[in-house]
């Protein structure tokens, strides 16, 4: 097992940041156009000191896993608007159906992450009044949807839209 050590704790994060640091360097042209081999060295060094310091190579360890899932819902994300939506890059297609499908989408690909995870439970006892002091957390989402909806009033009031004749 020390070699999956060594692969998941050095190997994997070392070239990630690698990777990544050229990358930024390269799109940016920070350092210049044409540059690569700098660009290279700038990022193994930045890559190696990752590495040689346990703290940053802990986070970055630890951040993996929940980058990994995040790719993987948006990839699901991708994939739902893509199904549903299909081509819809010509003219044709009105722009709200594909704010709606990208929206329901977005809305499916939520339900199934909070119900994946178990978040679900959690977010039901936060309504529910056991979680927290006597629905406290119920009564400041009750007040802030409230806040919410005067803002609407409020705002779709004085933009104007009234059906007033233009001159």
């Amino acid at each position: 097992m020390v070699f999956n050590a060594f692969f998941t704790e050095m190997v994997l994060p070392f070239l990630l940041i690698f990777v990544v640091v050229f990358a930024i360097l390269q799109k940016s042209k920070i350092l210049g156009d044409g540059k690569a081999q700098i660009d290279a060295m700038v990022g193994l060094v930045i890559g190696l000191l990752l590495i040689g310091l346990p703290t940053p190579r802990d986070i970055v360890i630890n951040l993996m896993p929940w980058l990994s899932v995040g790719v993987a819902v948006i990839l699901v994300f991708l994939i739902l608007y893509g199904f549903v939506a299909g081509d819809m890059s010509g003219d044709g297609t009105p722009k709200w159906m594909k704010t709606t499908f990208g929206i329901l989408a977005g809305l499916f690909t939520l339900g199934i992450v909070i119900y994946v995870s178990g978040l679900g439970t959690i977010i039901l006892d936060w309504f529910s009044g056991n979680y927290g002091s006597e629905g406290l957390f119920t009564n400041i989402v009750i007040v802030l949807l409230v806040i919410g909806a005067v803002w609407v009033a409020v705002k779709s009031g004085s933009s104007g839209g009234g059906s007033r004749p233009s001159e």
